[in-house]
């Protein structure tokens, strides 16, 4: 009785001495140190490109052509900066054409003889118009022109073009193939067109009004709405059509 007593006392305390071995191992070993979590993922944001919208490409301050469509082209003279086709003057370009200012002084030689001095105009309304030969913008308006200076000439309408450098016998040959009715002048040397602001590009427009002050102008190629438009800055009262 005693032995199986003392086999028995024996296991409790082995099982005692290996529960406290187990416990120091547990609470002495270290815990296992983690990775770092991730980041959150942030969503990617997909902006979507723009599309293309209709616009207007300006021609000048004022006037517009569609994107994509050609606007009438002016010449460019042998020297100077290449003012915008096909543009009538607007507030911005007052400047460039003299609007609301005294006209400068103009006095050239006349196809076929003669001087054209527009101080001796003052009391009509003058069209000037400062072009060559070589410019093909300038032969598909001599035609317009001349159809209004015929059809306006009971209302005072003088108008006047002013050739660029060339010489008498090529500027009469060219106005006699196109029937030209108005006066044509000769600015040999281009000082009359630097004077005016017109070497740049050709052809340009400027309309005067009775009293000598610059109404309106244009520069480049332009067709019948341009010019009824500068007819009309100097013909008040007079119903102006293409």
């Amino acid at each position: 009785m005693r032995a199986r007593l003392s086999i028995v006392l024996g296991l409790v305390a082995g099982i005692a001495a290996a529960a406290l071995v187990f416990g120091g191992i547990f609470i002495l070993t270290p815990e296992p140190v983690g990775l770092p979590s991730p980041p959150p993922q942030v969503p990617e944001t997909i902006v979507p490109a723009p599309s293309p919208l209709a616009s207007s490409t300006p021609i000048a301050s004022g006037t517009t052509v569609p994107s994509g469509s050609a606007a009438p082209s002016g010449s460019v003279a042998p020297s100077g900066s290449v003012a915008p086709s096909g543009s009538a003057a607007s507030d911005g370009a007052t400047g460039l054409f003299h609007i609301g200012e005294p006209a400068p002084a103009l006095v050239v030689p006349q196809v076929g003889g003669g001087t054209i001095n527009l101080e001796n105009l003052k009391g009509k309304p003058v069209w000037v118009n400062f072009w060559a030969t070589w410019c093909p913008p300038c032969v598909d308006e001599f035609p317009l022109m001349n159809g209004f200076a015929i059809r306006y000439a009971k209302d005072d309408l003088v108008v006047l073009a002013i050739d660029f450098k060339e010489d008498e016998g090529t500027v009469a040959t060219f106005a006699e193939g196109l029937n030209t009715t108005f006066p044509l002048g000769l600015d040999k040397d281009g000082a009359v067109a630097d004077r005016w602001k017109a070497a740049a590009v050709l052809p340009v427009h400027f309309w005067i009004d009775r009293d000598g002050i610059v109404r309106d102008g244009a520069a480049g190629g332009i067709g019948p709405d341009i010019m009824v438009r500068g007819l009309q800055s100097i013909l008040p009262g007079v119903d102006v059509s293409p």
